[in-house]
């Protein structure tokens, strides 16, 4: 009997980490209790045998319940509680739209309205078209499918969250799993409730490694900054092999000769709709700030290079990524590394040309995506590489803030960490013959040593150099900058990639364990420094430490410590510089 309570007790965990309804809770109970009955009546006349075979029965009934009953794809709602009702109708140039209202009435929020037609059939691998207009009024409020990727199982993205993120609710609301789609280019508005006008804009791109995310992520939902006067937008863009497949067919038939950066014309197509719809929402066009984070702040300083994107945003903030280095460490390949990836693409799946490879259903072309999902030099959304095009002196936004995190390498080496024995050997395959001045830099006498290292070696290669390179970048363009330092340490992510964002979007949740009194003070300070430099392109304000405006080595420390503070590692950034040919000098 004992046997059966506590495979029972652990069928009923597999069942809550797999989002599987009450209906599967239910039937194992019942199987678990005939099973029970079974065993007390039957199991004494027969042999082992027939008794293995019995428990085996059990296990498969209890496999065939979890597969039967795993929660049905479902869209999320705009608010977590929809009973406040809805929002007065907003007139934008496709139709009406109706959106949602914020339990306590302080916040619209307007969900899945389309800012382009649907990327599908022939539309698959083209520019996106101008969205087609609607009658009646759309209800808004619910958000959309997020763009088509690999989606791993339920129970998979649970232990994420316990294990990653240390963060995890048993609650029977989220038995459900989320909608995946190729028609996802649709986006999302939060406002301060009300007749408001005039009020600065933020435009939002969500990360992912342009593989993976979705708009509705609570971290940077746009909820917290609407509450401070500031109207967010985000949107769904297409990822992986539908954003970024590169191939000399898409280029002939495009009336651009262009091809490779689909999700960044959806991000451009979203950041146009912003400008011809978000006065009617009370937003400014002329005042629109574009932000992302890690995949998404890649994009964010391409786009800051690009012609396409003039005029339509003013400053950029750019979260633990960027590709304005000489050689971006990652996000960013030639156009003829792309096409060679959509040749060795066609061969996998059999075809011979593009009209064949649109008639892949997306399903099954989606797993494709470890293979295409960067950002490529098109000649026409780039028509020159952004270290390139900054170094000429192109640059779109007057004001720039960003930087990046403590340990932002951490997470992506958790299962691929230098120990002891290989720390030298994986510090000479980067460095080459720069190695010994790095291993002099960071000598390591034992495993601690050698992982902690090879952690800030790591970041410091795919994330922190090129923050470096944006600084300098953006002062010799002449823009306003603004760089920092994230330090603060939580029991959620952390000061690891992506833990910043919670603090600077005000959406550090109410009564999560997680968090104490210091990191609800960081964040009113954080968010008062990106209201500020969303509104006017400076994050000061009475009451705020100074942030200095930025010059190479000299950045603002956001943690248990707020202050201007050195840049930690500028001998590693001076060998980078070496590795890599950096000049950096307009031309």
């Amino acid at each position: 009997m004992i046997g059966i309570v506590l495979l029972g007790l652990f069928w009923l965990v597999i069942l809550e980490l797999n989002k599987n309804t009450l209906l599967g809770w239910a039937l194992t109970v019942l199987a678990l209790v005939l099973f029970a009955l079974l065993r007390k009546s039957f199991f004494p006349e027969k042999g082992a045998l027939v008794k293995l075979g019995c428990w085996l029965g059990l296990l498969a009934a209890l496999v065939g319940i979890l597969a039967a009953t795993r929660g049905p794809y479902r869209a999320r709602p705009a608010v977590d509680d929809p009973g406040r009702g809805v929002s007065p109708i907003v007139t934008v140039a496709q139709g009406q739209v109706q959106g949602a209202v914020t339990s306590d009435g302080k916040v619209e929020v307007f969900t899945g309205i389309p800012y382009a037609r649907p990327p599908v059939g022939e539309l698959r691998w083209r520019e996106p078209q101008d969205p087609e207009p609607w009658e009646g009024v759309l209800q808004a409020d619910h958000f959309a499918p997020m763009s088509m990727q690999v989606r791993n199982p339920e129970i998979y993205n649970s232990l994420v969250d316990i294990i990653g993120y240390h963060d995890y609710t048993v609650s029977p609301d989220d038995n459900f799993r989320d909608l995946v789609s190729e028609d996802s280019l649709y986006l999302n508005i939060w406002k301060p409730a009300g007749d408001v006008s005039g009020l600065p804009v933020l435009v939002y791109v969500h990360g992912g490694s342009l593989m993976t995310g979705q708009p509705w992520y609570a971290d940077y939902s746009g909820e917290g900054l609407a509450r401070e006067g500031v109207i967010v937008v985000n949107m769904g863009y297409r990822l992986g092999v539908f954003g970024f497949l590169g191939d000399p067919e898409l280029q002939a038939e495009s009336p651009n000769a262009t091809t490779g950066n689909y999700g960044l014309l959806d991000q451009i197509k979203a950041l146009e709709w912003v400008r011809d719809n978000i006065a009617a929402f009370g937003g400014d066009p002329g005042n629109v700030t574009l932000a992302g984070e890690s995949a998404g702040s890649a994009c964010v300083t391409a786009l800051c290079t690009s012609p396409l994107a003039e005029g339509l945003f003013r400053r950029a903030i750019a979260e633990s990524s960027t590709v304005t280095a000489r050689e971006p460490a990652h996000s960013y390949r030639s156009l003829e590394d792309a096409f060679a990836a959509a040749e060795a693409l066609k061969k996998e799946y059999g075809v011979s040309s593009v009209e064949e490879l649109r008639a892949v259903p997306a399903e099954k072309i989606v797993s494709a995506v470890n293979t295409n999902h960067h950002i490529t030099v098109d000649g026409y959304v780039l028509p020159r590489s952004p270290y390139e095009a900054l170094e000429a002196g192109y640059c779109i936004p007057e004001a720039v803030l960003h930087g990046y995190n403590r340990t932002e390498g951490s997470l992506f080496i958790l299962f691929d960490n230098a120990n002891e024995k290989n720390y030298e050997q994986k510090v000479r395959r980067v460095f080459g013959d720069l190695a010994d001045r790095v291993l002099a830099l960071y000598p390591a006498g034992n495993g601690e040593q050698a992982k902690a290292n090879w952690i800030d070696i790591y970041s410091a290669l795919f994330f922190n150099y090129g923050h470096h390179c944006l600084t300098r970048q953006a002062l010799d363009n002449g823009a306003a900058t603004y760089e920092y330092w994230f330090t603060k340490y939580n029991r959620r992510l952390g000061y690891n990639h992506g833990g910043e964002e919670v603090y600077f979007y005000g959406n550090v949740p109410e009564g999560s364990r997680l968090y104490d009194e210091s990191d609800r003070e960081l964040e009113a300070v954080m968010r008062s420094y990106f209201v500020n430099f969303i509104t006017r392109g400076d994050p000061n304000g009475d009451g705020l430490p100074r942030w200095e405006p930025a010059e190479p080595g000299w950045i603002m420390e956001l943690g248990e410590r707020v202050g201007m503070t050195d840049e930690r590692m500028p001998e590693l950034f001076d060998v980078l510089d070496e590795l890599t040919g950096w000049k950096g000098e307009i031309a």
